[in-house]
């Protein structure tokens, strides 16, 4: 990579350089383990002399540049009561594959189906203020409103869902009677004169009272409707009907609206109902859940100077970055850096030009070496908060040096 070993920077390894340029730039404490020597003289005279207004230019360069890596126009800037929901960590942290007694704790099921087809997971919580507005049908309790203006126009929904939060039930109707059947339609035009709106039954479930867990509903045709087609969003309406009953039964178990909570419940933050979309924008792989891998182990090479994988830590508080990236704080990056001498050995992973090209470089020094790079390199996910205050999932490919090569 262009920053830490001066060879031949790829493609792929651009926002690596771009992080480690800000870290520098910015005067990071832990830094100077980051660049060479050089680098280090070069930086300093930036910053104590007459060009640090080109520092700070280069600087801002820098970051709108990551900032376009990332998707997004700007860089964040997160409301104190902004919420994660937890659906969003502990997706992150299947997906991660992080350690397994992390693992164990989460009880959800990885959605394999609908991220197979994305490379992209956004979460949104509906707006509260308008959801009793007229112009539901009398059996229908709520009308949720989810603001989808924040995805990207290049990002193609390939299915959405809804959840819902409901809670085991002790007392109430006999066991044989404890069934309630939750209906999630699409407004497809709000009151009309008649005093009746428009709907389309989109999921159906009947549920019983004995369990306590999110239920999760396929919205995917209103969704595309209104992000693919340009449709008109009017919302999405929720009866919670008792399969006994012909009226609306507001139970308060279903976690479908503040009024409805017990008094001095204050967990709403985290079991509002929440609308989760799956998307692709067209770069890199799809959400393939990664299993826990083991590190790889090098042997030890006394004073070896030829090419091999170095440890890098990439800290994203380095660079300010921590109040907007949720997880991981970090990562390992890693490196390549080294000499490929003549003549290149089988463990250095080269390609036949490298090898044509030492040979010459031996008997001729105006022909350069092959330069050490990487020659494999994988994807991390990582969750985060987009300008508008909604959580994201994305897969970043080529983030991490898998293997090392004299090309």
């Amino acid at each position: 990579m262009l920053l830490v070993t001066g060879d031949t920077m790829i493609p792929g390894n651009r926002m690596l350089m771009v992080i480690l340029l800000c870290q520098v730039l910015l005067g990071g404490n832990n830094h100077a383990s980051l660049i060479p020597e050089t680098g280090k003289k070069k930086v300093a005279e930036i910053q104590g002399g007459r060009r640090s207004g080109q520092s700070n230019e280069l600087l801002r360069d820098f970051e709108v540049t990551l900032l376009q890596m990332f998707g997004l126009r700007r860089r964040p800037q997160p409301s104190k009561d902004v919420v994660v929901p937890a659906y969003m960590r502990d997706l992150y942290r299947l997906q991660s594959a992080e350690e397994d007694d992390e693992l164990q704790e989460i009880s959800m099921e990885y959605p394999e189906r609908p991220a197979s087809r994305a490379n992209t997971v956004r979460s949104f919580h509906h707006e509260e203020h308008l959801e009793n507005l007229p112009g539901i049908a009398e059996n229908t309790s709520f009308r949720f409103m989810f603001n989808l203006s924040s995805i990207p126009e290049n990002e193609v929904i390939s299915s959405a869902e809804l959840r819902l939060y409901r809670e085991q039930i002790n007392h109430g109707p006999a066991w044989e009677e404890g069934f309630h059947r939750i209906n999630i339609y699409e407004v497809m035009k709000p009151l009309k004169e008649n005093g009746h709106t428009i709907t389309r039954l989109l999921d159906t479930r009947l549920i019983h009272h004995n369990v306590t867990q999110w239920e999760s509903f396929d919205v995917s045709p209103a969704v595309m409707r209104w992000t693919r087609e340009k449709q008109k969003n009017h919302g999405l309406a929720i009866e919670v009907i008792h399969l006994n009953q012909t009226k609306t039964y507001q139970g308060k178990h279903v976690r479908i609206s503040r009024s409805l909570l017990p008094q001095g419940d204050t967990d709403w933050s985290q079991i509002r109902p929440l609308l989760i979309t799956f998307s692709h924008d067209g770069r890199g792989h799809t959400l393939i859940r990664r299993s826990k891998r083991s590190p790889k182990q090098q042997r030890p090479r006394k004073k070896n100077k030829h090419c091999r994988r170095h440890s890098l830590y990439v800290d994203f508080s380095d660079v300010g970055w921590n109040d907007w990236i949720v997880a991981p704080p970090g990562y390992q990056a890693f490196y390549c850096h080294g000499d490929c001498p003549f003549p290149l050995a089988d463990h250095l992973n080269s390609t036949n030009h490298a090898v044509v090209q030492t040979l010459v470089n031996s008997v001729n020094s105006s022909i350069p070496k092959a330069c050490c790079v990487p020659t494999e390199l994988s994807a991390i996910s990582m969750l985060y908060l987009d300008e508008n205050d909604k959580v994201v999932l994305k897969n970043y490919q080529e983030m991490v040096v898998e293997g090392c090569g004299c090309r």
